[in-house]
């Protein structure tokens, strides 16, 4: 059988070794993966591409294209098909399970304090040295996927009005899709982005998943969408299939992360039951973003809220869940799709929107997190050890952890 039409668990069988592999990688990733989706894929990226070379970057590209097309937690869908092109069903399964772990426990044991004691531990230090550390993770893996997606002077104009159009704050699906029908639309005339032997698949290249798009200006759509979903829970005292329904639909139909995802939980658990109040929503909002992992783990800190133990685990199985099935639906197809002429010209146009996508966030989030000369020099020096030395990314964010506490005991921050 040709290589290039069989897909990438096929052609090598994964082994326990493979298992505990992807555990180790993902747990820790679950531990260290700060600064949102963006920063996560890009340390991702580092680990199975740049340093392990169990995907290409093309393989990469096209994973991070399908993740953008499908609703859920953007970066944990990343590893979840990562894990399925590593070690099948099985893998899928681990590095999915693994990468959020970590940030449940830790997430859970803040809705633990926050029950007890009312109020949220401040870690404001924390992030003040990470945060300047992920740019340069996520400029690092911008710098190397993007020679990949951008073959063509058609794309790189693509890419760069998608970005252009990203920034003016249109809607990312809206990009993403456009992207992917202008591409189809040059294919045709014969100079567009890629015709299938333009970008072959190789044996471990062929899905697609764009980094977390921002989530600026989806949240009137993820308002207006909540109350029409059809659920069994009720105004009143919070049930456990209650918690679990409000949790499952919000992850079958959730594109992007942070205010998309207040959004939906304020329309449900504010507005129409009644179970939270303003101020604890944004309490758990803000949990989910300053741990690492997973933003979406802001339903264990509710869950722990609203019901303690079990009503945690219950959230987080019910947010989590849709991610897995749709990942386990749609990674077998992503090979197909690049050997379709058409299908391969939508996956260039949607690679390219991503990683424009991808670049904007990185903007934004630079604006946010370079306040002052202590982060510039800090996010400095990291560009220069990943791109000059090539030191790992997760030694990177523990020590921007450290300088952060270290700058704020002495009172250097600006």
């Amino acid at each position: 059988m040709n290589e290039s039409t069989t897909s990438p668990t096929s052609i090598r069988r994964w082994t326990g070794a493979d298992l505990r592999e992807l555990a180790w990688l993902f747990l820790r990733l679950g531990v260290t993966a700060f600064g949102g989706p963006a920063a996560h894929i890009a340390m991702m990226q580092d680990e199975v591409v740049r340093r392990r070379k169990w995907l290409s970057d093309e393989r990469f590209l096209d994973l991070l294209g399908a993740t953008n097309l499908i609703p859920g937690p953007n970066s944990t869908e990343m590893a979840i098909h990562i894990g399925y092109d590593r070690a099948g069903g099985p893998g899928l399964l681990v590095a999915g399970t693994c990468f959020i772990l970590p940030a449940m426990l830790i997430t859970g044991a803040l809705g633990w304090a926050y029950v007890r004691f009312g109020t949220l531990p401040a870690a404001t230090w924390l992030l003040y040295g990470i945060k300047p550390v992920m740019i340069a993770v996520v400029v690092q893996a911008i710098g190397t996927l993007a020679p990949k997606a951008v073959r063509t002077r058609s794309l790189r104009l693509l890419g760069v009005a998608a970005a252009v159009l990203a920034w003016l704050g249109v809607n990312e699906l809206a990009v993403l899709f456009g992207a992917g029908a202008v591409s189809v639309a040059l294919a045709r005339l014969g100079r567009g982005p890629g015709k299938p032997s333009a970008h072959p698949p190789a044996p471990s290249d062929a899905s697609a998943r764009p980094p977390a798009p921002s989530d600026e200006g989806t949240g009137d759509r993820a308002a207006a969408l909540a109350p029409w979903l059809p659920g069994f829970a009720v105004a009143g005292s919070a049930t456990l299939p209650g918690i679990f329904w409000v949790f499952f639909k919000t992850g079958a139909v959730l594109f992007g992360s942070g205010y998309v995802l207040l959004a939906f939980l304020r329309a449900d658990l504010v507005e129409r039951l009644g179970w939270m109040t303003e101020a604890q929503l944004v309490d758990a909002i803000a949990v989910g973003q300053v741990t690492p992992g997973p933003v979406f783990t802001t339903a264990t800190f509710v869950g722990y809220v609203l019901a303690g133990p079990a009503g945690a685990l219950v959230a987080t199985i019910g947010i989590f869940l849709p991610a897995f099935f749709f990942v386990a639906v749609s990674g077998p197809l992503v090979p197909r799709l690049r050997r379709s002429p058409v299908a391969g010209a939508v996956l260039d146009g949607v690679n390219v929107a991503s990683l424009a996508l991808m670049l904007v966030v990185t903007v934004q989030l630079g604006r946010a997190s370079l306040i002052d000369l202590p982060t510039v020099l800090l996010a400095a020096a990291s560009a220069l050890l990943l791109f000059r030395f090539k030191v790992n990314s997760t030694w990177l964010v523990v020590g921007g952890g450290a300088l952060g506490w270290a700058i704020h005991r002495a009172g250097l921050a600006g």
